[in-house]
């Protein structure tokens, strides 16, 4: 099986994806879409979101957990929903992706913003749009004003996966769905190139060097 993925480089469940295509040991080749123009993505799966996987058989599912499940289902080894756990990482996958993710992200915002600077104002400022349209008008202003209590409300949020991976290697002992949808949030302390997850998070940040060592070597599109 091989493999398209269309992604931001700055997405978490782009993230998430990625390290689900390098433990399954399918090859893939990653097409970064622009923010602006969005081009392939809108041919290649009929939506404006990422991530996107087009599979070899001309098969396009969007959502990563979506993906996930149909990547389970077509290669089941190695799984990611291992026997006897499998309703606890759904569950808990979904709690990472949806609850998790929403303070992890207000934390990331100067890093996002800087980002899509990099990469043009107009890119930066449609950015800005699409979350003040969903957060009201002076979101990421008012979250960067407030980045400490930010950090400090996603470090508290953090805490309960720190308990756990301070006593074994992934959230329930074997690898499976919520130790990448972990993962993929994790990003938002990473995508940068840097490692800002909180210097007092010893265990997360050596589960996320564990997750990140599962590698397979993407073609470039």
């Amino acid at each position: 099986m091989t493999a398209r993925l269309y992604q931001f480089g700055s997405s978490p469940y782009c993230a998430k994806v990625r390290k689900i295509l390098d433990f399954k040991g399918i090859e893939y080749e990653i097409v970064e879409v622009d923010y602006l123009e969005r081009k392939e993505l809108l041919a290649a799966s009929g939506q404006l979101t990422v991530p996107a996987l087009t599979l070899d058989g001309g098969e396009t599912i969007v959502d990563s957990a979506r993906i996930a499940a149909r990547l389970e289902a077509l290669q089941p080894e190695p799984t990611i929903l291992p026997s006897g756990w499998r309703g606890m990482h759904r569950v808990l996958a979904g709690f990472i992706d949806n609850q998790l993710e929403d303070a992890l992200f207000r934390a990331a915002i100067p890093d996002q913003l800087a980002y899509w600077r990099e990469r043009g104002n107009d890119r930066a400022e449609l950015w800005r749009l699409i979350r003040e349209r969903k957060y009201g008008a002076g979101f990421v202003d008012r979250v960067i004003a407030g980045h400490r209590a930010e950090l400090a409300l996603a470090t508290a949020a953090l805490a309960p996966f720190e308990e756990a991976l301070a006593e074994r290697p992934f959230l329930f002992g074997r690898i499976g769905l919520a130790d990448f949808a972990l993962y993929g949030q994790l990003g938002y302390f990473t995508f940068t190139g840097t490692n800002r997850i909180p210097p007092e998070l010893k265990a997360l940040r050596a589960f996320y060097g564990r997750m990140d060592r599962i590698s397979s070597t993407p073609e470039p599109a």
